[in-house]
């Protein structure tokens, strides 16, 4: 630590220890507002969407596997998924997602 004040004091004494320390938290600024705060919000709807989920509901598994919801079992956070006429798999609710072909045709 006490070598790294040292250092920015040398540079301080060059010109370039406030202005790099400062193009440093800008750079971190810049980050966050065009990735994480993105990736935040749009992991707050996907847990919107999955703690508002209702039967005939067609969404997409974790694995890519398209189909509707049957039924929703709270206790143990599962989900039943129909994925053809009489196949029903049961899934993690965290790893349902929305169908985003049914949501485009609709538009």
């Amino acid at each position: 630590m006490t070598n790294l004040f040292l250092a920015a004091q040398g540079a301080g004494a060059q010109g370039g220890g406030l202005s790099m320390i400062l193009m440093m938290v800008a750079i971190f600024g810049i980050m966050w507002f065009f990735m994480i705060r993105p990736q935040q919000k749009q992991r707050k709807e996907i847990q919107k969407f999955q703690n508002e989920l209702q039967r005939g509901t067609q969404v997409v598994t974790g694995g890519g596997i398209y189909g509707t919801v049957k039924s929703i079992d709270l206790a143990k956070n599962t989900v039943e998924v129909e994925i053809a006429r009489d196949v029903v798999i049961t899934v993690d609710k965290g790893f349902v997602y929305r169908d985003t072909t049914s949501t485009n045709l609709q538009k």
